[in-house]
């Protein structure tokens, strides 16, 4: 599963460049805050198994208005060091590899 260039932003990590993606629209549950926001990364140069990245947020477009904070460079950057940490192998092939930071997500009711 390769990322789509458009709308991919490049992000630099120890010397390493990625390209990492937020949807533009949310999924429903993601529109409802049922769900938190995900985005997507990988390999900048040699892409293999992508990484994804739930937040402990609500998406920037929710359809509720529930105030949300945006996904920042270094909020990624940090994604990036913490799944490399527990094994991520960006260059190789394979299933995406999840990382769950959705501690302290409370979905709208």
């Amino acid at each position: 599963m390769a990322l789509r260039r458009k709308g991919s932003r490049r992000i630099v990590v120890d010397g390493t460049g990625y390209r990492w993606r937020l949807r533009g629209r949310p999924t429903y549950h993601q529109g409802m805050c049922w769900s938190p926001c995900t985005y997507a990364v990988e390999h900048a140069d040699r892409p293999g198994t992508v990484l994804v990245v739930t937040t402990s947020q609500p998406h920037p477009s929710n359809w509720v208005g529930i105030p949300a904070d945006p996904v920042l460079p270094g909020d990624v950057e940090r994604a990036i060091l913490g799944a490399l940490a527990r094994g991520w192998t960006p260059k190789h092939s394979g299933s995406p590899f999840h990382l769950d930071q959705s501690d302290g997500f409370v979905p709208w009711r």
